[in-house]
């Protein structure tokens, strides 16, 4: 296999990107991290051909010491470095984009970031395409070379890339327990030309020799948060036996090629056509893997081995929904398995206006709803009424002429005003889909289906000609709340 791959024009990056996480974790537990000292631990990384450092703005200072790292090199670029923001949850404005660049230019000492990625809390508010409109503004004045997200959801993904965000990769849990990667994910980037680095391979250290044949832990025995995220992965595929089952396999192709578990399970994910690399953990200075990880490209896994691996996970349940779904919705797959309280402090998309004793109104702010005198959405007792809602965000046309974009930003505004008068997409109990090339129906049904799989409400999709240049599709909705 190539060690390297071009990710984007003028950004070729290894295949096994080495991450600084495990430097936030250092620092939680009281190690001082000098940026001087614990920068010279990065250069055998770079001997070995791993040129690529994955970063973010809550790592610790990994920001700090991953700059030292490469103005101490003769030829610069010979690193690449990556780097994540991930913003509170709530509206984003430019100067906010613009003091989260400028602090990580300054934590990195650089004149430009070679790779920023975006997380997004809550996709109702669009307060998250702002932030990657503001930070495409930033890529235009040379602040940021490659703009890239991590942990968005194939339909988000979608909307941004076809409203003409230049994304180069989405960065995503992908490992033998987690193929959720494989799905409309892949869909997306191979119709998109858009890849992703795929992190949790080892699934916090369960897809090691180090498990095989182990009984099952009680949860006061995992040790760390890694351990505690995915063992509840492991719960979510079908339990400890189909899991040991998979390791068997794992290891059974492992002998084969006299290398470990890890190395096949992480080799595995590498086979994904959509996925540009993998993101591996390094305790910088502690414990180094570097000959292992990348040794591991040099294995070449045939169609037998492609096979008994590919039947095992056959066993394993789809781990539900899609990609980053662990961080936005039930069941939670994270270390506290819980993050009800953190959504709960999330603001609501719009802020309703009391109209009359029982009925309140909401707007979104386009200028339509002023001209033609109506709202967005109204509330009367327990029933919602969403006016028939185009791909419009602010005076921007969202979506371009992908019809399954404008159908999934159109859901999300639509949901954006049920869930700002307490409510939630499950409460829908209608909608109304009006196309405006029948050609289109087939998509937009399906990001339909997608969005409101398991609610079912009753619907109607007929072709008709819509106002505005560009809007492929139109959807109003009714909901019951309680």
């Amino acid at each position: 296999m190539q060690k390297t791959i071009a990710l984007a024009d003028g950004l070729e990056i290894s295949r096994v990107v080495t991450g600084l996480w495990q430097i936030a974790d250092m620092e939680r537990h009281g190690t001082t991290l000098d940026p001087v000292e614990t920068a010279k631990y990065m250069q055998p990384y770079l001997d070995a051909g791993l040129t690529s450092f994955d970063m973010a703005d809550h790592y610790g200072s990994s920001e700090i010491i991953a700059g030292t790292f490469k103005n101490n090199l003769t030829d610069k670029n010979a690193v690449q470095l990556f780097t994540k923001w991930v913003p509170k949850p709530g509206k984003i404005t430019r100067a906010a984009v613009r003091e989260a660049v400028n602090t990580a230019l300054e934590r990195m000492q650089q004149t430009s970031i070679d790779l920023m990625q975006f997380h997004a809390w809550y996709y109702p508010d669009p307060s998250w395409l702002d932030g990657l409109i503001y930070l495409k503004k930033l890529k235009d004045e040379g602040l940021i070379k490659h703009l890239g997200v991590t942990n968005f959801d194939a339909a988000h993904l979608r909307i941004a890339l076809a409203s003409g965000i230049p994304i180069v990769c989405n960065q995503v849990c992908h490992s033998l327990i987690d193929q959720r990667a494989r799905g409309n994910m892949s869909a997306v980037c191979t119709q998109y030309n858009v890849k992703l680095l795929a992190f949790g391979t080892l699934a916090g250290g369960f897809l090691t020799d180090a498990w095989l044949g182990k009984p099952e832990p009680k949860q006061e025995e995992l040790n760390t948060w890694s351990q505690m995220k995915y063992k509840r992965f492991i719960d979510s595929a079908g339990g400890w036996e189909p899991y040991q089952y998979v390791l068997k396999t794992v290891r059974t192709v492992a002998d084969k090629h006299k290398v470990s578990i890890a190395n096949i399970a992480t080799r595995y994910i590498l086979e994904n056509p959509a996925v540009a690399a993998v993101i591996v953990g390094a305790r910088l200075g502690k414990s180094e893997h570097i000959q292992d990880n990348r040794s591991m490209l040099d294995i070449t896994l045939d169609p037998s081995d492609m096979e008994n691996i590919k039947n095992a996970l056959e066993e394993l349940k789809m781990i539900p929904g899609d990609c980053g779904d662990e961080y936005r919705k039930p069941p939670f797959l994270t270390a506290s398995g819980d993050l009800s309280d953190h959504l709960e402090t999330i603001p609501k998309a719009f802020t309703p206006i009391k109209t009359g004793h029982n009925r309140e109104q909401i707007f979104s702010g386009t200028e339509w709803e002023d001209y033609a005198g109506y709202c967005r959405a109204v509330k009367v007792d327990n029933r919602i009424h969403v006016s028939g809602t185009t791909a419009t965000h602010g005076n921007l046309l969202i979506g371009g002429n992908d019809p399954a974009a404008q159908t999934h930003f159109i859901i999300d505004k639509i949901e954006g005003a049920i869930t700002s008068f307490g409510g939630s997409l499950n409460d829908v109990i209608r909608t109304r889909i009006f196309v405006n090339e029948l050609s289109d129906w087939e998509a937009v049904a399906r990001a339909h289906g997608e969005r409101f799989k398991d609610i079912n409400p009753a619907n109607t999709l007929v072709e008709a000609k819509l106002v505005g240049k560009g809007y492929m599709v139109e959807i109003e909705a009714e909901a019951v709340l309680g």
